[in-house]
């Protein structure tokens, strides 16, 4: 199956009241077990690349093409995104590269600064078809972004969605990047105030620190795309150090990176059926 539009994986699940599964990619391992996990699972899935993984890389080019090749030869629709980034250059990359959407994260700008930044982003992706996902406010765990205290007012989100022309708003209801526990204690009823009072798919940030009933709880009030990157990275690491803890002389590292993909792979294809049950 090609490379698949963000747009035509998260349409229908926001028109359906299902969840999209959208997990982060490092090294190509993890874009790997993504894709097999997805295949594993029959559903679609987003693989979403962030402006520090471009970085970690030395530029987006090398991972960001190995994720679009992997996109092309799967069996199910998989979608590539550029996540939170904050460079409009690097955003502009990803659209001549092949990306079929970006999350422009300028949530640290004051409002009228965060729209105007924003609304240039939006024209120039659409002119691309490129979709287009955007921050109103901060959420946690990034230099003091969308803390668990932090909310979304539904008015502001509204109104920012409609002067940006974005296809999708990524939220605060509770969650918090990078948390090593899942015991985020989202706003149910803020979701549900969020989707009715807006009319583009909710995304939510920081879903690592989310357990399975709330996830699942979420995408019934009302979130779309649900953005899982830590809680794969802990699994992934804790394989491979498991196997070198088992065999400490093992100098292969297809030895112990193929274990934490297949590891990573199965719990992609089990958090995509969280998702995708109604």
């Amino acid at each position: 199956m090609p490379l698949t539009s963000t747009d035509d994986i998260v349409g229908p699940a926001y028109a359906g009241a299902s969840g999209v599964g959208a997990f982060n990619v490092v090294q190509i391992e993890h874009a790997e077990a993504i894709v097999a996990g997805a295949e594993q699972a029959a559903l679609p899935v987003i693989l979403q690349i962030s402006e520090n993984t471009a970085r970690y890389h030395g530029s987006l080019a090398p991972i960001g093409l190995a994720s679009l090749a992997l996109a092309r030869a799967a069996s199910v629709p998989v979608a590539v995104h550029l996540d939170h980034a904050e460079s409009a250059e690097l955003v502009h990359e990803a659209v001549e590269l092949g990306f079929t959407s970006v999350m422009f994260d300028a949530s640290k700008l004051a409002y009228d600064a965060n729209v105007a930044a924003t609304r240039d982003i939006t024209e120039h992706c659409h002119r691309a078809d490129v979709w287009v996902e955007a921050e109103l406010g901060e959420v946690g765990g990034k230099d003091g972004a969308h803390a668990p205290d932090v909310r979304t007012d539904p008015d502001e989100a509204r109104a920012f969605a409609a002067a940006t022309a974005v296809n999708a708003l990524a939220v605060a209801v509770g969650s918090s990047h990078a948390m090593l526990t899942r015991d985020a204690v989202l706003d149910f009823a803020l979701i549900s105030r969020l989707r009715n009072s807006l009319e583009v798919p909710l995304v939510l940030h920081g879903s690592s620190g989310v357990g399975d009933a709330e996830l699942a709880a979420a995408v019934t009030a009302g979130m779309t795309k649900v953005n899982i990157s830590t809680h794969l990275n802990k699994l992934f690491t804790r394989t491979v150090r498991d196997r070198l803890r088992t065999a400490p002389g093992v100098a292969d590292p297809r030895k112990y990176l193929g274990p934490a993909r297949d590891a990573v792979a199965a719990e992609v294809a089990r958090l995509l059926g969280v998702l995708a049950a109604r």
